[in-house]
């Protein structure tokens, strides 16, 4: 297996905080605000957008679903393993698809296109989703992938995906 990549930021642990949730929050917020509000990442010469509604206490539709998980937009709840890892969707997004490690794919869900940026290493499995729109592309969700069962049909979407196209 390989080994974690120097591109890929440490973890953001809520202990380095001294457990205070609202210290730490505020942190996980502030490193969002800088991958992408305050500046303008690109996959592949592509631009960013952000999905900005609806606003859940002051924060971008985007930031939740990177930090959170749940079906109801007004129910998501923050996960911990999310939040550890937001200084990982940018790095990611804008990085050199030949890299062994990152895995990408297009798919398509629920009648949209969307764009796969699989990351695997060590024993990390992490997967950032874009959705493609005219013009443009927004951060859709990114979490770790712990089911082995996730894994593994990850891993036959992006075969079947290499075996008939080329991103």
């Amino acid at each position: 297996m390989l080994s974690r990549p120097t591109w890929i930021p440490a973890l953001m642990f809520l202990y380095d905080y001294d457990g205070d949730w609202d210290k730490y929050f505020d942190a996980v917020y502030q490193v969002f605000l800088k991958d992408f509000v305050k500046s303008q990442p690109k996959f592949k010469g592509q631009r960013l957008a952000l999905k900005r509604h609806p606003v859940i206490d002051g924060k971008e539709a985007t930031f939740w679903h990177l930090i959170s998980e749940g079906k109801i937009e007004a129910d998501r709840k923050p996960d911990l393993r999310r939040c550890e890892r937001i200084s990982w969707p940018r790095p990611i997004i804008e990085s050199n698809d030949k890299e062994p490690i990152l895995r990408i794919w297009e798919n398509t869900r629920n009648g949209e296109k969307r764009i796969c940026l699989w990351l695997v290493f060590d024993n990390e499995s992490y997967l950032v989703i874009l959705a493609k729109r005219e013009g443009y592309l927004l951060p859709w969700t990114a979490y770790p992938v712990t089911q082995s069962h996730t894994k593994v049909k990850l891993q036959k979407e992006y075969d079947a995906y290499k075996a008939g196209a080329a991103l």
